[in-house]
């Protein structure tokens, strides 16, 4: 065999097992890992400090996973002032919208006897019948109520029974005593004449009334 042609089968033979097993090293590195298919990060001069790292986009990146750390910062004004306005009036119909539902329910349950009934005797004879119960109920209670409550109060028993409180007495006991007790809530900075209007002024008091019904099923 000529020499000449001996070497360039060599070189040729090699060739071909280098081709063969390379592919095949190259096609198991490839299902082994994609991590090997990606060229390692160029390096900086003082790049010597070892990190975390996560694959993006075929591309390794530093990662890493930050301790929690609670950030505070000061409450707006006028957002903590809305908060407190909030508060004061979730409490008040906390307190309140029992004994507003309790009266709500006796005073209709008056106007429904009421209704039809002409004799001002006897119309004066079922109003009171049920005041000595409205008085035992809710005397000493109310009594502890702020004039805050007070006001809050008022307008959740116009929302149960439709009319304010003005009206109601001016009903039960005469023009006379509703001004009387009128004037005397006018010099405690309210009113009898308290409005309720559920889209309104008073949505707020509606959707926390709400919330309070859902809640205890009042």
């Amino acid at each position: 065999m000529n020499p000449a042609r001996n070497i360039s089968f060599n070189v040729l033979s090699s060739i071909v097992l280098v081709l063969i097993f390379g592919t095949q090293s190259v096609a198991q590195t490839q299902d082994t890992s994609i991590l090997k298919n990606i060229p390692p990060p160029e390096l900086g001069p003082n790049d010597t400090i070892l990190v975390s790292a996560k694959i993006v986009d075929h591309e390794l990146v530093p990662a890493g996973t930050l301790d929690w750390y609670w950030v505070k910062a000061p409450y707006p004004k006028e957002l903590l002032k809305r908060r407190q306005e909030w508060n004061r009036l979730r409490n008040a119909i906390y307190v309140t919208l029992p004994y507003a539902k309790r009266a709500g329910a006796i005073l209709n349950d008056i106007n429904a006897k009421l209704r039809g009934v002409e004799d001002k005797d006897e119309r004066k004879k079922i109003i009171k019948s049920r005041e000595a119960e409205l008085k035992k109920e809710f005397t000493q209670p109310l009594s502890d109520l702020s004039i805050y409550q007070g006001k809050v109060l008022m307008k959740l028993i116009n929302r149960q029974t439709g009319n304010n409180c003005y009206e109601i007495i001016k009903e039960y006991k005469g023009g006379l005593t509703a001004r009387f007790y009128q004037t005397v809530a006018f010099f405690f900075n309210s009113s009898l004449k308290q409005p309720y209007n559920a889209n309104g002024d008073e949505r707020e008091m509606e959707i926390i009334v709400q919330e309070v019904e859902r809640m205890y099923r009042l």
